[in-house]
């Protein structure tokens, strides 16, 4: 099987070139295909690589300058689901960092430079505050929204996508309960709404219901939870650009994927 690299370059490549060639010596049983992309200075160009890397399932290594086209890089690859790698900016981090002398003559380069990083560690702690129906009136700052009645996976699918780099908020539909108003002030490409099957549903239930010693009342009836999948369709189309996953017998990659699909077109 052929593995296969991209390498995209402000300049003519050769840096990344001979990095990726040194590192490569490590790994003599993999036949790796490289593909340079030199003089890339424009977020269209970057798209175009990132397509094309992602219908052969490659991975990125760049080195750009620019700290907005690496971060343009980052968000991209996060939104394809590729490996990006930055050779130059944690260079430039250090090198900046130990001379005390900044490029920009701006402030915390340090924290620009690695982004990606605290990104990521952001978005984690992001979902972990706003899980559940907390703190709705922060709502505008994620990145996703998840709408769904208990047991359609919104936590644990949030807290995937928080790895990915994410910031994602969940919010549960209670019968009888309005959702808060702040969800109709965010942008609807943000908000995804998960349902399922009445019968898978009340299987989830009577599991959680055992473990819980039968405590749980309605919670796992079958007609209830009807009811419940009802109600919450009826507001899922109260807004129709929100988007509807059924996440009936899915793995998390597999509806995280559905919806990365659809933030793409969007």
């Amino acid at each position: 099987m052929i593995e296969h690299v991209f390498i995209i370059s402000d300049g003519t490549g050769n840096t990344a070139q001979q990095a990726l060639k040194a590192a490569l010596i490590q790994f003599e049983s993999t036949d790796v295909e490289t593909h340079v992309r030199p003089n890339v200075r424009k977020k269209k160009q970057v798209q175009e690589i990132i397509l094309e890397a992602h219908e052969i399932k490659g991975m990125v290594i760049h080195t750009v300058v620019s700290k907005k086209l690496r971060h343009f890089i980052h968000e991209q690859g996060r939104l394809y689901e590729l490996r990006t790698i930055d050779l130059m900016g944690p260079l430039l981090a250090q090198l900046s960092h130990h001379f005390h002398n900044v490029p920009s003559e701006k402030p915390g380069i340090f924290h620009k430079f690695n982004r990606a990083y605290f990104q990521r560690i952001e978005a984690i702690e992001y979902t972990l505050r706003h899980d559940d129906g907390q703190r709705t009136e922060e709502l505008n700052k994620a990145d996703i929204v998840l709408l769904g009645v208990s047991r359609t996976f919104k936590t644990p699918l949030s807290v995937y996508m928080a790895y990915k780099g994410w910031a994602v908020a969940n919010i549960p539909i209670i019968f009888g309960v309005k959702v808060p108003d702040i969800v109709y002030r965010i942008p609807p490409e943000r908000v995804f709404c998960l349902t399922t099957v009445p019968n898978r549903l009340a299987v989830l239930r009577q599991a959680r219901d055992s473990h819980l010693g039968g405590l749980t009342g309605d919670y796992s009836n079958r007609a209830h939870v009807q009811k419940e999948l009802n109600y919450a369709l009826g507001i899922f189309r109260t807004s129709p650009e929100w988007t509807i996953i059924n996440v009936t017998y899915k793995p998390i990659e597999e509806i995280y994927s559905e919806i990365l699909s659809h933030v793409r077109k969007k």
